[in-house]
């Protein structure tokens, strides 16, 4: 029954993903989950972070954030626009941030001592909603379940292939692995393409795209002797300076475009 179980599992998993072309056109495999699966873990893991982490109850922060989001959020494609994003400010002072499927956007405090001016942030939020955006929780959901193997995973799988796995899937998955699947960092090449596709995306909103230089090397300063954790995950901190030095001068155009469009975001 086992290997019958196997041999039905990949041949569902196969023929539900799919090859298709990320905003920098890469080539990505997708499909393992649907987009009502990817929202309810996004759902699900916001929820377990805002249980285990301290809210901010401070106004003018929380307003502060909510503004920047709204400002990117704005310029995205139909299907995220027509999502309420919500935000969630969290007392940190790990200069981190985060966006999930379902429109959940979560910064620390920590950050917002790095990230100077409302451009600086949009960088920051920028990046993590671009994540969202090039399907990169759904593509690493997707090559996990690949190498996954066990009967409950198996389960799973054959369950959501019939329609009736969408509660199924998500508690498999969910719990500690929810958060973990969804919060923690992605490939080199994920963060690198977020990069590019959140500088372009925060220069389409009316925020300097050239800023985004700024908040890197804000945050290589903060590091210090160390790095900050957020960094030590992502790209080496200078060359991710370099390409994005290299790309905001191409975006100016489009930044001005923006602005004499009248997007000329007033958060703070």
């Amino acid at each position: 029954m086992k290997p019958l179980l196997l041999g039905l599992a990949t041949t569902l998993l196969v023929s539900a993903c799919a090859t298709t072309t990320s905003p920098t056109g890469r080539r990505q495999m997708v499909g393992g989950v649907s987009q009502a699966q990817l929202d309810q873990l996004g759902a699900q893991a916001f929820a377990e972070t805002k249980q285990k982490e301290k809210l901010s109850t401070d106004g003018k922060q929380n307003a502060y954030v909510q503004c920047v989001v709204n400002a990117l959020v704005a310029q995205l494609p139909a299907q995220y626009r027509g999502v309420r994003w919500e935000a969630a400010v969290f007392v940190n002072n790990e200069p981190n941030a985060f966006a999930l499927p379902g429109g959940k956007v979560g910064v620390n405090t920590g950050i917002l001592s790095v990230a100077k001016n409302q451009d600086q942030l949009a960088a920051v939020i920028g990046h993590e909603i671009g994540h969202v955006i090039a399907r990169h929780h759904e593509e690493r959901l997707t090559r996990q379940m690949g190498a996954q193997t066990g009967v409950a995973v198996l389960g799973a799988l054959a369950g959501a292939a019939y329609g009736e796995g969408a509660a199924s899937t998500v508690n498999q998955l969910g719990g500690a692995g929810a958060q973990a699947a969804f919060l923690l960092p992605g490939s080199r090449t994920q963060e690198s393409e977020a990069d590019v596709v959140g500088q372009r995306l925060m220069a389409e909103a009316g925020f300097d795209p050239a800023q985004a230089v700024n908040l890197w090397q804000n945050m290589m300063a903060a590091g210090g002797s160390r790095s900050p954790q957020w960094l030590s995950t992502h790209p080496d901190p200078a060359n991710r300076i370099r390409e994005l030095q290299r790309d905001a001068p191409t975006l100016n155009g489009v930044f001005q475009q923006a602005q004499a469009a009248g997007r000329k975001p007033r958060c703070g």
